[in-house]
């Protein structure tokens, strides 16, 4: 009886694995069985479900990627400026891609160039778009050849734009998503390209996946779905449109600047900046010994050092890329430009937000519907969000609004109108926030407040601690700070290839 238990024992794990493959590889070939249902992926005659085969995420043009991890977030010395905005608190970041240098005038002017060739009827979006130059001019300095030369003239392409909001960061996030979006999809053959766009009909990532975009198609996948046409356009699901370029958060920000690579668990006693050693020097005795690591004022009224001499080579802002790169290979990452980062700013969010990921700005929107589908994109080319209804969320346990900017930070009061909240913690109307600031009743700090990170070209050497907190309007500009974007990673945390 126990011979007859095994040999049926046998014969059941034998059958198993032929009928059942293990999930390990079996997305490697065209037809795999499905592990939980018997049926044959990528028939089109059983119904033609397709699974593709998928690798490693492509890293983005212009991106490196930083491996995520645990940190110590916040600050790590002396709190001189006694500003208590950021206590130490250990959280985890997840792996994600960021730009290697910060975005420069010739990216800008490519962005800026693109948008004044495609939108012939709305010339407003290209005024738009334009960085406010006059941010150089100073009422008691002479600095109006950079207001008319720093942006467009060719000597200074590869420094990085500044005169830039973060309402504007964010708007060239979204289209170079869809440049390189495009890109990819020519460079498979799916697309060809069409310099041709115009007005509303211009390549956008989401309008495309929603079916409102065609172009000029080359060679469209094979379409599975016996009742489908023969071929279909990229879906999601296929693996190659990238995630979207955005701002990093102030934790991946903060995170990327440190550079701890191979820190051995040792996140306690991490470097003051991002470099080793607690100086703004250079202390490896084999490479540039003794000089500055970083673009930033060394004292009043030194801004770049003696003739013959200076101190890190600029008086302004430097080109990318000059100083040494931190672990992960990133520039810049303290001095040059100050960066916009996503995060809605507020004094103690370091005890608010949570320690996975940690981001305060969540604002969910989703994309307007009409009959059940999706509206017909506007006439920019670009689909319609909308706000969640506090009925679509009631419930969900993890949340219960859609904006969370708000949430555990008792600030209710600092809105621009004290009435603007009603007993139940809800905001009564829609512009409630754009009334007059009123003294001595609200905080200047709102929703609109944005954090800025790292030290530039005329800020001292204590902001080049990365752990350093500023803000300011997500409307206003200046000419200390710019942008680096990021990109969410998807799949491992670790690169396999």
């Amino acid at each position: 009886m126990f011979k007859n238990q095994q040999l049926f024992i046998l014969v059941l794990v034998f059958s198993a694995g032929i009928l059942l493959p293990s999930c390990k590889g079996i997305f490697g070939t065209k037809n795999k069985v499905s592990p939980t249902t018997g049926w044959e992926y990528n028939n089109p005659q059983n119904g033609g479900f397709e699974v593709r085969r998928y690798n490693e995420q492509e890293t983005g043009p212009g991106l490196v990627f930083i491996e995520g991890g645990t940190f110590v977030m916040g600050q790590n010395d002396e709190d001189i400026m006694f500003e208590h905005n950021n206590p130490p608190r250990r959280v985890t970041v997840r792996s994600f891609y960021m730009d290697e240098t910060e975005v420069t005038n010739l990216d800008y002017l490519e962005y800026l160039y693109w948008l004044r060739r495609v939108f012939v009827s709305y010339p407003e979006v290209y005024f738009k778009a334009l960085p406010d130059t006059l941010v150089w001019r100073e009422r008691l300095a002479y600095n109006e050849p950079l207001s008319q030369l720093y942006l467009r003239h060719p000597a200074y392409h590869n420094y990085p734009v500044v005169g830039v909001s973060w309402v504007q960061a964010n708007d060239y996030c979204s289209w170079r998503s869809d440049r390189v979006n495009e890109m990819l999809l020519i460079r498979q053959g799916i697309l060809s390209e069409n310099p041709a766009q115009e007005d509303q009909d211009n390549f956008n990532t989401d309008a495309y996946l929603a079916g409102q975009y065609e172009g000029l198609v080359n060679r469209p996948l094979e379409d599975l779905n016996p009742g489908g046409t023969g071929t279909r356009r990229v879906r999601l699901e296929d693996g190659i449109i990238l995630p979207k370029y955005r701002l990093p958060t102030e934790a991946e920000w903060e995170y990327a600047a440190l550079g701890m690579v191979a820190s051995y668990e040792n996140i306690v006693q991490r470097n003051l900046y991002p470099w080793e050693g607690r100086m703004v020097r250079n202390t490896d005795g084999k490479n540039s010994y003794g000089e500055f690591m970083s673009n930033f004022k060394r004292a009043r009224g030194d801004y770049m050092g003696v003739a013959g001499a200076l101190n890190d080579g600029a008086d302004i802002t430097s080109p990318v890329g000059t100083f040494p790169p931190n672990d992960y290979g990133l520039y810049n990452m303290a001095g040059n430009v100050a960066e916009w980062v996503s995060d809605v700013y507020r004094q103690l969010s370091h005890q608010d937000v949570s320690d996975f990921s940690p981001y305060r700005g969540n604002v969910f929107t989703k994309m307007k519907l009409e009959d059940g589908l999706p509206a017909e994109k506007d006439s920019l080319g670009r689909m319609r969000f909308e706000p969640v209804t506090a009925n679509e969320i009631a419930t969900r346990t993890n949340y219960r609004t859609a904006d969370n900017r708000d949430y555990l930070d008792g600030d209710q009061m600092s809105v621009i109108d004290r009435n603007a909240w009603n007993p139940n913690g809800q905001q009564n109307g829609s512009n409630t926030l754009n009334k007059m600031y009123n003294y001595g009743q609200s905080s200047l700090i709102s929703n609109n407040t944005r954090v800025v990170k790292g030290g530039s070209w005329k800020d001292g050497v204590y902001y080049l601690n990365p752990a350093v907190r500023r803000y300011l309007d997500q409307h206003m500009a200046t000419n200390y700070i710019g942008f680096r974007c990021a990109m969410d990673r998807v799949g491992a945390p670790v690169e396999t290839k």
